[in-house]
C-alpha cells in the first residue's frame, strides 16, 4: 500500500525539519528526505557553529513543542553592540526590561537534537536519512521522489529545503540573482576569562564583520562565545593554517580586551559567502523555503530566522487550504505563500547586502561617515526601535505560529 503524504520535504536540516513538525501540529503528514547521516549531525562536541534565534523564531519553536528540550541550552542575547573597527563610538541595542531579550544563541547541534528527537516521536513524519534522491517528479495530481534503493515516496506537495545548492530548485529552472562576496566566514568556539554579560558584539572591518556571539558557559564553568570572522577569500587559507597561538593573536588584535584571555574550544571551519535570491519561490506543486530560496551574508544573523518565517507562512497557507478542502498543491494556494514572503525576504536580503557593502568601504573618511551615522542611530529612539524589532523578528506581517 502506498504511503502517500501531504508533504514531500526534500532536506531535513533545521528549516526542513521545523517545517515537518509545524505541519504535523496542523494535522499535515510528511516524508522528510535527507542525504546527511543524523548521527553525524548530532555527534558529541561543540564545533563552533551556532545560530541566533530571534524572539519570533523562539515562539515558533515553543509552539511546536520544543521549549522544554531547548530552554536549558539557550544563551540569552541581552544586548547587541555595533562598532566600526575598534574606534570610538558604537550603537548599543538593548530592549526595555519588559520586552525580554533580543534573541537566544544555540549551538546548532542542540537545535538538531531537539528537532530530531521530536520528529522521531511524531507519527505524521516519516523520516528517510541518510538517503539519496535519484529522481523527482511533479505530476498533475501529486509529486514523488525515487531513492537510490528504488523506494518511491509520494505526496501532494514538494518542498525544496536542501539549502543553497537545492537540486529541486535547479531542476525546476528558477532564475537566481547571485553574486560571490569573495569572502569566507571563519567559525570557531572561544573560551574567555571575562564574562560576555550576554552581549553580542558586531565589529565591522573592511573585509567584513567580526562577530562575537554569547554562548552558555562550558561544563567547567568557563565563559564561552562563538566567533564568526569574515576574511577575504585570498587570506582565508593562510588564516586557517595559523597555529592556535598565532590565530588567537590575530583575533585579539580585532577585539582587544573585550573578553579577556582567550583559548579555542573547537576546530576552526570556514564557509564561502555569497548572495543568492529568487523572486519566485513556487512552481507547479513545488515551494521553496530557507536557503533554497534565499542565501545571504551572515552579517545580521538572520538567515535561519528568515527561513523559519518561511515555515510559519507556508504552514498557515496550507492549513487554510486544508480547512477549505483545497488541493495543497493548487497554484492559487502556493501564490498566497509566495506573495506573503516576497517583501520580507527582499527587505532582509537587501539590508544585509547593503550593510556588507557600506562597512566594506575602506578609508578614514568612510569610517568617519559611518561612525557619524552610527552616532545618529544611537541617539534616535525610533531608529533603534526599528532595528531592534527587525532583530527580534517581530516587524511586518507575522504568521500565527510566530506570534506570542
Amino acid at each position: 500500500m502506498t504511503d502517500k503524504r501531504d508533504l514531500l520535504i526534500l532536506g531535513g536540516g533545521l528549516v526542513g525539519m521545523t517545517l515537518a513538525l509545524a505541519a504535523a501540529k496542523k494535522g499535515l503528514s510528511s516524508h522528510v528526505v535527507d542525504r546527511a547521516d543524523p548521527s553525524e549531525l548530532t555527534a558529541e562536541g561543540f564545533d563552533g557553529r551556532a545560530s541566533a534565534i530571534s524572539t519570533a523564531s523562539w515562539r515558533l519553536f515553543r509552539n511546536i513543542g520544543l521549549e522544554d528540550a531547548l530552554e536549558p541550552h539557550g544563551c540569552d542575547i541581552a544586548a547587541i553592540a555595533v562598532m566600526d573597527q575598534m574606534k570610538p563610538g558604537r550603537i548599543d541595542f538593548r530592549p526595555e526590561p519588559h520586552e525580554g531579550t533580543l534573541g537566544r544563541m544555540f549551538a546548532n547541534r542542540q537545535l538538531r537534537l531537539a528537532l530530531h528527537e521530536a520528529a522521531a516521536k511524531e507519527p505524521l513524519i516519516a523520516w528517510h536519512a541518510p538517503v539519496t534522491v535519484v529522481d523527482r517528479q511533479r505530476g498533475e495530481f501529486g509529486v514523488s521522489a525515487r531513492l537510490a534503493d528504488g523506494t518511491v515516496l509520494e505526496a501532494t506537495l514538494m518542498v525544496g529545503a536542501e539549502g543553497r545548492g537545492s537540486p529541486s530548485r535547479e531542476e525546476a529552472g528558477f532564475k537566481m540573482a547571485t553574486w560571490d562576496y569573495s569572502h569566507r566566514a571563519l567559525i570557531v568556539g572561544l573560551d574567555h576569562s571575562k564574562s560576555h554579560e550576554n552581549v553580542a558584539w558586531e565589529i565591522f572591518y573592511p573585509d567584513g564583520p567580526f562577530a562575537l556571539l554569547p554562548m552558555l558557559d562550558g561544563p567547567g564553568g568557563q565563559h564561552r562565545s562563538a566567533l564568526v570572522w569574515t576574511v577575504d577569500e585570498k587570506d582565508a587559507a593562510g588564516v586557517l593554517k595559523l597555529s592556535d597561538r598565532a590565530f588567537l593573536a590575530e583575533v585579539r588584535k580585532r577585539m582587544g580586551d573585550i573578553l579577556g584571555d582567550l583559548t579555542l574550544n573547537s576546530q576552526r571551519s570556514s564557509w564561502p559567502l555569497s548572495f543568492q535570491h529568487t523572486a519566485r519561490i513556487v512552481e507547479h506543486r513545488l515551494a521553496l523555503i530557507g536557503d533554497s530560496a534565499h542565501g545571504m551574508h551572515p552579517i545580521a544573523g538572520q538567515g535561519l530566522n528568515l527561513g523559519l518565517r518561511d515555515v510559519g507562512a507556508l504552514v498557515e497557507v496550507l492549513e487554510e487550504a486544508l480547512r477549505l478542502g483545497l488541493d495543497l498543491g493548487d497554484a492559487q494556494v502556493l501564490k498566497k505563500y509566495e506573495e506573503w514572503r516576497a517583501l520580507d525576504s527582499l527587505m532582509v536580503m537587501g539590508a544585509t547586502d547593503g550593510l556588507t557593502r557600506l562597512f566594506g568601504v575602506p578609508g578614514k573618511a568612510a569610517s568617519a561617515v559611518r561612525r557619524f551615522g552610527m552616532a545618529g542611530v544611537q541617539r534616535s529612539g525610533w531608529l533603534k526601535r526599528f532595528f531592534m524589532d527587525e532583530a527580534r523578528g517581530v516587524s511586518g506581517r507575522l504568521p500565527e505560529m510566530l506570534k506570542a
